[in-house]
């Protein structure tokens, strides 16, 4: 499986929890998202937490984080740090243009019943499942057989110098976010367009919440709640300045067996400009 597929199992099932107003989110938080300066580096907040942006709960582990610079090279995150409650590491831009800094995960997952009326699952919790084990680990005719593809995404954008667009395009599995407006572009009171895609083609009646960062300091969450078109498209319009957290979800039955339902997450910090 490509490294890029990899991540910590607690952040994989924290990408799939209901946005209620207790739930842990997952989220990736850049120190800047646009740069100027010859020497430009960026630190990354990485955690799971109650409050958007507060880290109050657990770290997301660096491990599966993969930077692609603008020329699409694989870079290395470094001084990485896990503490209690968030893990912090470094990016250096040697490269003028943007880059995408992300973790993600896809695969097979089945549940089922024992004839004792236990449950089961595969793969385990805390394994990594091989498709190849599929058939082997899996009884075909196990009573209440659920059989689910799923892919999860987390990412953020980070621009030095002039705005450029490799890492923006799609790679055609799981739901996935292609920006029409470029996500270190975006201003205070301005609309921008973004589009989802699932393996490749338009997620219609995608899910997204959107959440302004600062929640701990509001007795609401002030988010703006919206739903995909028949492009897969969905216009924001930043009510202010400052990080937000955006959160994707999607659920179809048009799975590649032996699946029988396909489901998506995608998670994403964006920095709103002043005008």
């Amino acid at each position: 499986m490509n490294t890029f597929f990899k991540t910590t199992l607690c952040t994989a099932l924290v990408l799939c929890l209901p946005l209620t107003a207790q739930a842990h989110r997952a989220w990736l938080l850049p120190s800047a998202t646009v740069l100027s300066s010859d020497d430009a580096w960026v630190s990354i907040d990485a955690a799971v937490s109650n409050d958007i942006f507060h880290a109050d709960h657990a770290p997301m582990r660096p491990d599966g984080v993969v930077v692609t610079a603008p020329d699409g090279q694989i870079l290395q995150v470094q001084n990485a740090v896990t503490g209690k409650y968030r893990s912090v590491f470094d990016v250096q831009l040697p490269q003028k243009g943007t880059y995408k800094i992300a973790t993600a995960s896809s695969g097979l997952m089945a549940m089922w019943k024992t004839e004792d009326g236990e449950r089961r699952m595969w793969p385990g919790r805390g394994e990594k499942a091989n498709p190849a084990d599929f058939d082997k680990m899996v009884p075909k005719k196990a009573k209440d057989l659920e059989v689910s593809q799923f892919s999860r995404r987390m990412e953020t954008f980070v621009t030095s110098g002039t705005p450029t667009d490799t890492v923006l395009k799609a790679t055609n599995q799981g739901l996935e976010l292609v920006p029409v407006t470029h996500p270190n572009d975006l201003f205070a009171g301005e609309a921008a367009t973004f589009q989802f895609l699932i393996d490749g083609k338009p997620a219609v009646g995608v899910k997204v919440t959107v959440i302004p960062g600062g929640m701990r300091y509001r007795s609401k969450q002030a988010s703006i709640e919206l739903e995909t078109d028949k492009k897969g498209n969905i216009s924001v319009t930043w009510p202010q300045a400052g990080m937000y957290w955006l959160s994707a979800i999607y659920r179809d039955d048009k799975a590649k067996k032996p699946a029988k339902t396909r489901s998506g997450s995608y998670v994403a910090t964006f920095e709103v400009l002043p005008e």
